[in-house]
């Protein structure tokens, strides 16, 4: 039986747009289960309120973990493979914490892409998708295998270009 999430998160609205936030209200350890990702729905098409879980694919949260914000040193992850969010490897979530995720990890290219204001020193600016990250910048984060699949894709698509273009000269 889970855990209703009402009793692990909940949300803090702000006063203006994208200014609400979802905060813990339990503590966990490092890499450990926050909640399963329960209620979604495949998304009709992509969108900022999506979540990307697969090559073609998105779903719509359909709960309070849409307000889970962008950070470039994230709290949790979205593991989609699993639908499951887990605190972030590298650290532990305390009750009153903000909940956080790197948006990257789930999203090749969004659909909205923003200026973060993460304020952190691992602040990337112009948040638009893994796409558009280089893969050093990338392997810094946990990822999720469609992520993955798309950068392996991608970095075979320029070798083949590279060799092509020394087979032309």
């Amino acid at each position: 039986m889970s855990i209703p999430l009402n009793s692990l998160v909940q949300v803090v609205h702000g006063n203006g747009d994208f200014s609400s936030k979802l905060v813990s209200l339990v503590d966990r350890g490092p890499g450990t289960l926050l909640t399963k990702i329960e209620g979604a729905q495949p998304a009709s098409a992509r969108a900022y309120t999506s979540v990307q879980v697969s090559e073609d694919a998105d779903i719509e949260l359909h709960s309070d973990l849409v307000y889970c914000n962008h950070s470039c040193d994230p709290s949790v992850v979205f593991d989609m493979a699993n639908l499951e969010i887990r605190v972030a490897s590298d650290r532990e979530v305390k009750k009153g914490d903000d909940l956080t995720f790197f948006y990257p990890s789930t999203e090749w290219d969004m659909d909205q892409p923003f200026q973060c204001q993460c304020g952190t020193k691992r602040c990337l600016g112009l948040i638009r998708g893994a796409r558009y990250l280089d893969s050093a910048v990338l392997s810094q984060y946990e990822l999720n295998p469609h992520i993955e699949r798309l950068l392996a894709r991608k970095a075979k698509e320029e070798s083949d270009r590279v060799d092509s273009a020394h087979d032309s000269t």
